[in-house]
């Protein structure tokens, strides 16, 4: 099922041979990198492709231009901000109770006027909203009775093909009749839950993990049990498979490409060695990858999916967070569990929405979905730059943050002795929104953690959010 990932852009190579440079103290803060006509001799590019990898590393925060001397590195807000330790979760399976606190932040998404950095959400500005109304309004004309009459499962064939074209970039090869199309990438999620489990089971979670993941188990009469979580490379799979040992686990959900909120990357052999770990025990996967395709440079990640020969892994993805949230499309790939997701589908929402589904298909065929994909993972990465930066200098000393390696969500430790919640209720009184660590937790872990959402284009009012917060987080302590 796997295949060679698709090359890079020159330009794209370029600047990640200087980043390597910048990253390993080649290149150092403050000192000037090569111009652009040297780096056109040095790397055999034209004057093109070499203006263009200056933006890209701009864009990621490594580099500065300074009127009539050039470029040079910037000082990183790493060189004076850690990142948070892997997290230490308790090892018990317990039920799961996060509903009220995820209310605070659909409740605050709603409020006028408030900053949103609560929500993880990609902003307006940054989605091609004019492109998707035209082409609605096309579809509709066109499809006729298709666009009013339940599309039943397997859902849109034009949309399955599109996802199935696009599989060879996750390291697959799919066909459309391994795709049924949901209601979001949440319907996905509990579908696959419910196939593959029962109420009063166990499932392995990530810790910390996404809060819907959490509501969903909650809502089903599921036990959560955590497994740490390393900021960059994702799950500590020496304590899953501890873990294993120990209980019965009925499945595991993890986030292997981009966890949220953490925005870490699980490496191809751990992705791997995850997939055969399970399979030993006959244990489920539920793989979310609604993240997948927002890397901040470089190629797709190939998901755990494709090192799977057994169908025992059940792939999720999603378009809110890519191209139209309100849309609520979805898909997942069951594996062996097909029928039973057909089954539970049908019987659930009978059908996703017929002309969404059209819509994305089209914008995926002729509408420019790969370019606009290719620009979002720029605008992303420059919004999760400038908002480290700004963390960084608003927020008292001994903060720690993550670098995530795509998505568009930053986690914050603060000092310990501020209460997350209480900063958050502060907060809001200023009408800005963050989301409390306890949310991202089946224990309500992370007292003194939130995370902020980056999906908005960076403006004055998120500025002076930011400095708020700081404000607020020494009040606290």
């Amino acid at each position: 099922m796997s295949s060679a990932p698709p090359s890079q852009a020159l330009y794209e190579l370029v600047a990640d041979k200087l980043e390597k440079l910048i990253r390993t103290g080649t290149l150092r803060p403050g000192e000037r990198i090569p111009s652009v006509r040297r780096t056109c001799a040095q790397h055999g590019v034209s004057l093109t492709t070499a203006v263009q990898a200056y933006l890209l590393l701009e864009n990621r925060g490594l580099i500065e231009a300074r009127p009539k001397s050039g470029f040079f590195v910037r000082t990183q807000f790493r060189d004076r901000v850690q990142e948070p330790q892997p997290s230490r979760p308790g090892q018990l399976a317990k039920p799961v109770a996060v509903g009220s606190l995820q209310s605070r932040i659909f409740d605050a998404a709603r409020m006028p006027a408030v900053i949103p950095l609560g929500a993880a959400y990609p902003g307006a500005a940054n989605l091609p909203v004019l492109k998707l109304s035209r082409i609605m309004s096309v579809v509709a004309r066109q499809s006729g009775e298709a666009g009013i009459n339940y599309d039943l499962p397997p859902g849109s064939e034009k949309l399955r093909r599109e996802i199935a074209r696009r599989s060879l970039d996750r390291g697959l090869n799919l066909s459309p009749d391994e795709i049924i199309t949901t209601c979001g990438g949440t319907e996905a999620l509990a579908l696959c839950l419910r196939a593959v489990t029962k109420p009063g089971d166990v499932v392995a979670v990530e810790s910390p993990t996404y809060f819907g993941v959490l509501q969903q188990i909650e809502g089903m009469g599921l036990k959560a049990l955590e497994i740490p979580m390393h900021p960059r490379d994702g799950m500590n799979l020496d304590a899953l498979e501890q873990a294993l040992k120990k209980r019965q686990i009925a499945a595991c959900l993890a986030v292997p490409n981009f966890n949220n909120p953490l925005g870490s990357l699980m490496p191809d052999a751990n992705k791997r060695r995850l997939v055969e770990i399970l399979a030993r025990r006959d244990v489920p996967l539920i793989e979310d990858d609604i993240n997948g395709g927002l890397q901040h440079h470089g190629i797709r990640p190939r998901v755990a999916q494709s090192y799977d020969r057994h169908g025992r892994v059940l792939l999720c993805g999603s378009f809110s967070k890519t191209i139209a949230p309100g849309y609520r499309v979805g898909w997942v790939v069951p594996g062996r569990y097909y029928e039973i997701v057909k089954g539970l589908k049908t019987t659930s929402t009978l059908a996703t929405a017929s002309l969404p589904q059209l819509a994305i298909a089209e914008f995926m065929a002729n509408g420019g979905y790969d370019h606009h994909l290719r620009s979002l993972r720029e605008k992303f990465a420059a919004q999760i730059a400038q908002m480290s930066r700004a963390v960084a200098d608003a927020f008292p000393a001994g903060i720690k943050l993550t670098r995530p390696a795509g998505g568009f969500v930053l986690w914050v430790e603060l000092p310990k002795k501020v209460s997350a919640l209480k900063l958050h209720d502060l907060a809001l009184a200023e009408k800005i929104s963050i989301a409390p660590g306890p949310m991202f937790s089946a224990n309500q872990g992370f007292q003194n953690f939130i995370r902020l959402n980056c999906g908005h284009p960076w403006s004055p009012g998120i500025e002076r959010a930011v400095d708020v917060l700081g404000r607020l987080v020494r009040r606290l302590m």
